[in-house]
């Protein structure tokens, strides 16, 4: 099916998570009432689409296009992003005693986080929005991210990010042609100072005044594991936290395709996981709490997690709750030993988000909350060449040796066995 026959007007209205306020599909980011969150609602009776469709579209997220945020087909900025591999783990599931695992690797999108999901969605309706620049606030991943496509759109772009962003992810979004705005402090100080400038200089900063849209980008996280299963879904996921927007995209991902009857209804237990030294969703779950206190420094390798101020990590808790999930922290070292043993049991090379993830994992199966039959999803988020140095110490070092093979005798001799 070509682009120009499919309909993209389905959206119904933006409404408020807390008040249920609604209001018209337009620049508006928070409820003028109760100042809470908004999301997307569509008219899901009328979405036209069929499993047989999406079978003949290309395998980037907007084959999903129906149910994302777009009306103008010709603002779409679609740089591959998506339809990311759902490897079958299936030695990290022998090791751990799991009969089925999955990772849903997004190391692998154009600049090598599932940060392009929401940035292609977020620039694509700053162009419908007819805003003139666009920009975001970020640990690392998002720069990288809201550079590229607000490059291939042909927008300036600005970013905003915390004075202490691994070099390798301030390179990649000046690469793109980025104005990088290093703020000397947290992420937390930097996405205050970004939301500052979108409303004094009308910047679609993606993850501030475009939010309702951005976060819809990372939805189709949910949809790509349920077509990659065959319409079946998982029994428990597991999924990194910052904010805590990535888990209630996914969360609302699986709830739209049993509204438009792509899956059955059925109970699938939601996990989020942090990194210690920034943990604040996790510190109000384990409290029984609601209310989430912020982690003034955060101190963690992980940096693309450490948002101390998670904006939807009270919306996080009741999403896992209801779900009869959990919510995990590991520490650093936990963190490093998870990349390693992730790499070299599947081949899947993560920064520490990921790291967190597959951490958790191994702690929910050690303490028994996970049941060794489950089918259960593991969310990727990042790839490990983007965060390096932290790895290095933690690693053997090469092996030198003379340009000869008798200096190999030591390294290879009776190693192997050479057969005819």
């Amino acid at each position: 099916m070509l682009w120009r026959e499919i309909k993209l007007n389905y959206i119904k209205a933006l409404k408020c998570r807390d008040c249920g306020k609604t209001y018209p599909p337009s620049k508006i980011f928070l409820c003028e009432k109760c100042f809470g969150a908004l999301d997307v609602i569509y008219d899901y009776d009328s979405i036209e689409l069929t499993k047989s469709a999406l079978k003949k579209r290309r395998k980037t997220l907007w084959r999903y296009k129906e149910l994302l945020p777009i009306t103008n087909e010709s603002c779409i900025i679609d740089l591959g992003a998506g339809f990311t591999p759902l490897h079958k783990a299936t030695k990290l599931a022998k090791l751990l005693k799991l009969k089925e695992l999955y990772i849903k690797d997004d190391s692998v999108n154009p600049t090598y986080s599932f940060k392009d999901r929401p940035a292609s969605v977020a620039v694509s309706k700053a162009l419908e929005l007819n805003y003139k620049a666009v920009g975001c606030a970020s640990t690392g991943n998002l720069a990288a991210a809201t550079a590229a496509h607000a490059a291939k759109a042909g927008l300036p772009c600005y970013v905003f990010i915390p004075n202490n962003t691994e070099l390798n992810k301030i390179v990649q979004a000046a690469a793109y042609g980025a104005n990088i705005i290093s703020v000397k402090g947290t992420y937390d100080n930097a996405n205050i100072l970004a939301f500052q400038a979108a409303d004094i200089y009308d910047l679609a900063i993606v993850n501030v005044n475009v939010r309702p849209y951005y976060v819809e980008g990372s939805k189709t996280l949910a949809f790509e594991v349920c077509e990659q299963l065959e319409w079946e879904t998982p029994d428990h996921v597991i999924i990194p936290m910052a904010s805590g927007a990535l888990l209630n995209a996914i969360c609302k991902g699986f709830e739209e395709l049993q509204k438009i009857g792509f899956i059955k209804k059925s109970k699938i237990k939601v996990t989020g996981a942090q990194a210690e030294g920034c943990a604040p969703i996790v510190n109000a779950f384990k409290s029984n709490s609601n209310d989430v206190t912020p982690i003034e420094k955060p101190n963690t390798i992980a940096k693309s997690l450490a948002i101390g101020d998670p904006r939807d990590g009270n919306y996080a808790i009741k999403r896992i709750k209801s779900s009869g999930g959990t919510a995990e922290s590991v520490n650093d070292q936990e963190i490093i030993d998870a990349i390693k043993l992730l790499a070299k049991t599947e081949g899947v090379f993560t920064e520490p988000a990921g790291g967190v993830t597959i951490a958790a994992l191994k702690k929910l199966v050690e303490n028994g909350f996970i049941n060794s039959d489950e089918r259960i999803i593991c969310y990727v988020t990042g790839n490990g060449l983007k965060t390096t140095e932290i790895l290095l110490e933690h690693l053997e070092k090469p092996i030198e040796v003379e340009p000869n093979i008798a200096s190999l005798e030591n390294i290879l001799g009776g190693a192997l066995v050479w057969q005819k």
